[in-house]
């Protein structure tokens, strides 16, 4: 497993004071063993428009690859090289996050295509973004932007890289 990202979030409390109001490891953890990553969930809302009062820890929900219709997510993934994957059932990772009804007729299982626009921050290591006609490779301090696309992660290097995600819902892109 891979280490602990720490989460924390700030809050105006009932009397009308922010403060600091959850400090820990992420909420929820997945690893995916067939494609060799491990999602650490940090934040959900429900609409673009969301609510930031309240109790309630969105980052607790389930890990499902999509945030819902209208919302965002965000995330910390940890890639480890392609070397180290166990060769486990992608197609079960895929669908474990809901993710299976996206995937793209690719001879990489974990082609897949999201009904999002992602912004993705590169904060350690290094990895190839893969679409269907070309890849470039990222490293730290580089951001992609998706958009509804088809595409699919390559970390061929000897370390795990790390990134964030944020994740907006958007129309899909057919």
């Amino acid at each position: 497993m891979s280490k602990a990202i720490r989460r924390v979030v700030a809050a105006v409390k009932a009397d009308g004071f922010s403060e600091h109001v959850m400090d820990g490891p992420a909420p929820q953890v997945l690893e995916q063993p067939g494609r060799g990553l491990v999602f650490h969930e940090m934040w959900a809302t429900d609409g673009v428009l969301t609510d930031d009062g309240g109790e309630a820890d969105p980052g607790a929900r389930p890990v499902s690859h999509h945030p819902v219709p209208g919302g965002t997510s965000v995330r910390v993934v940890v890639f480890e090289p392609d070397s180290t994957r166990s060769g486990g059932d992608v197609e079960a990772d895929m669908a474990a996050i809901h993710a299976s009804e996206r995937t793209v007729d690719h001879e990489d299982p974990t082609f897949h295509r999201n009904d999002t626009v992602d912004y993705n921050v590169i904060l350690s290591g290094q990895i190839y973004a893969v679409t269907e006609r070309d890849e470039v490779l990222l490293g730290p301090g580089d951001v992609l932007v998706q958009r509804g696309t088809a595409h699919t992660w390559s970390n061929r290097s000897d370390e795990p890289c790390i990134y964030a995600s944020v994740m907006v819902t958007a129309e899909p892109n057919e």
